[in-house]
């Protein structure tokens, strides 16, 4: 029965991930715990795998459309490597009740993020100013330089600081942090959502695999569970992209935050009731 479970679970998230790159990750540690028994620790941990391999799958099919900007997303991985690694030095000495409202929280973040609407606007630009003439003179080459260095190095301090942040976060809650990565791809870089997507899923990956790395030895795998989660998730990645080229993006972006929702307050009143 848990067998069976655990592929149904599998199949729900990895649709998601594929779809949105970012999101379905945040329910897996729910998944595992409320559903499946694990503890907030192992969930953790398993998580990372199960996320992780699904990334892998669902960054290979976005490669092979076009949609990934690998010099970005292996940028903004591998900033967030030590970050991961810290996040999961911390996770060992967190009690489980505190990894679960954390969950919580993040998850009423994640949800009104989704709901926010995103505004995109090209970057390092300013409309009306083309180098021709200011106040009537010629704007020299020195000012625009000083200006696209300055414009770069916000971004570059930008893409640094969420590469740290989602890496953190990826270590200690063994979330993907996609709901970080992709509005910080089109926001920041100005990415088409395709490539954000696509892109967010390759960090993912990296994020997950270092995190992993760091956890070895010190939490358990339940394996019979993580492994038919995680096959399931990977098969249904792709299944994600192909339903995600064909549905609404806000229709199917607005119910899933509310479903995020639902099961951030079941988590905050199972946690609370047995706190």
């Amino acid at each position: 029965m848990t067998l069976f479970a655990a592929a149904g679970l599998g199949l729900v998230i990895g649709v998601v991930l594929g779809g949105l790159g970012g999101g379905g990750a945040i329910l897996t540690v729910p998944a595992l715990v409320y559903l499946l028994g694990q503890s907030p620790q192992n969930a953790t941990t398993s998580s990372l795998i199960i996320v992780g391999a699904t990334a892998v799958v669902g960054a290979a099919g976005h490669a092979r459309a076009g949609n990934v900007r690998w010099r970005t997303g292996l940028t903004f991985g591998l900033t967030g490597i030590v970050a991961a690694i810290a996040g999961s030095i911390a996770n060992r000495h967190v009690p489980p009740h505190v990894l679960l409202l954390g969950f919580a929280a993040l998850m009423v973040v994640t949800a009104v993020g989704m709901l926010v609407p995103r505004h995109r606007g090209k970057l390092g630009h300013t409309p009306g100013t083309t180098g021709a003439a200011v106040n009537g003179g010629p704007v020299s080459t020195l000012e625009l330089t000083a200006s696209a260095q300055a414009t770069r190095t916000r971004t570059t301090v930008k893409i640094i600081t969420a590469g740290l942040a989602v890496g953190f976060l990826t270590g200690f809650l063994g979330v993907g942090g996609g709901f970080v990565i992709v509005p910080a791809l089109v926001l920041v870089l100005d990415l088409p959502m395709p490539a954000a997507v696509g892109t967010s899923l390759v960090i993912i990956a990296i994020n997950s695999l270092a995190a992993l790395v760091a956890r070895t030895g010190y939490d358990h795998v339940d394996w019979a569970t993580t492994v038919p989660f995680a096959i399931a998730a990977m098969a249904a990645s792709l299944a994600g992209k192909k339903a995600a080229d064909h549905l609404p993006e806000k229709i199917t972006t607005r119910a899933f935050a509310v479903l995020i929702l639902l099961v951030a307050a079941y988590t905050a009143v199972r946690t609370l009731g047995s706190s």
